[in-house]
């Protein structure tokens, strides 16, 4: 991989996380939280979406059902 393709990788990825943590401080600061307890909140968020769209994909795709016409 050519270097400026890593260094222009590197830039995306890191204002992309720049933005998220603003965009989520932003709307953190519509609410009342005490505290740190904002800041923690956005990542136990974000985790509660990644979980809860993992196992929507695993419960509704038909694809991943290999295991299901093994017998026992």
């Amino acid at each position: 991989m050519p270097l400026d393709r890593l260094v222009l990788i590197l830039i995306v990825v890191i204002a992309a996380a720049g933005l998220t943590v603003g965009i989520g401080l932003w709307v953190l600061s519509a609410f009342e939280f005490p505290g740190i307890a904002g800041l923690v909140a956005v990542p136990f968020m974000l985790l509660a979406y990644i979980l809860w769209r993992l196992v929507y994909e695993r419960l509704t795709n038909n694809e991943n059902r290999r295991y299901d016409d093994i017998e026992h």
